[in-house]
């Protein structure tokens, strides 16, 4: 009789453990295809240095954009960055341009990504995020204003 309740016992033990082991390849599968998707996102999106976004600015020719709130922007700001905040960017589409390099900026280069990733998926070209945000801008001594 105890044999046969071991082994009962051992039979559900089984049976639970493959089945964990299904909803772990599941998830395993689930994570791939984010991540395989995350990538492609990733190389439509360049990260770009302050100093690397800077030496554009200078030169011209691109759209540079502060997604920070209007009241960070009024802080202070790159020179030159034209202020759409991330919770405004989907409404303002038309105010970009299709045939310039989007540069774009906010505190720490997390909030820019977003955007970058909005515009993407909206089919924009030439998207590029300032890693490090106004943090490594103001840190570095590029030129702001308010």
């Amino acid at each position: 009789f105890r044999a046969n309740k071991y082994a009962r016992l051992i039979k559900k033990i089984v049976m639970k453990t493959k089945l964990i082991l299904v909803i772990i390849n599941i998830i395993i599968a689930i994570v791939s295809i984010n991540c395989a998707r995350a990538t492609e996102t990733e190389k439509r999106i360049k990260q770009v240095s302050v100093q690397e976004a800077n030496e554009t600015v200078i030169k011209g020719g691109i759209q540079f954009v502060d997604v920070r709130t209007p009241e960070e922007y009024q802080t202070e700001h790159p020179q030159g960055a034209i202020n759409i905040p991330l919770d405004k960017i989907e409404n303002r589409i038309s105010e970009f341009a299709t045939d310039k390099p989007i540069y774009l900026i906010c505190r720490s280069g997390r909030r820019s990504q977003m955007a970058a990733e909005i515009l993407d998926k909206k089919g924009f070209k030439s998207l590029y995020n300032v890693s490090g945000g106004m943090l490594d801008w103001s840190a570095a001594g590029l030129p702001t204003e308010k």
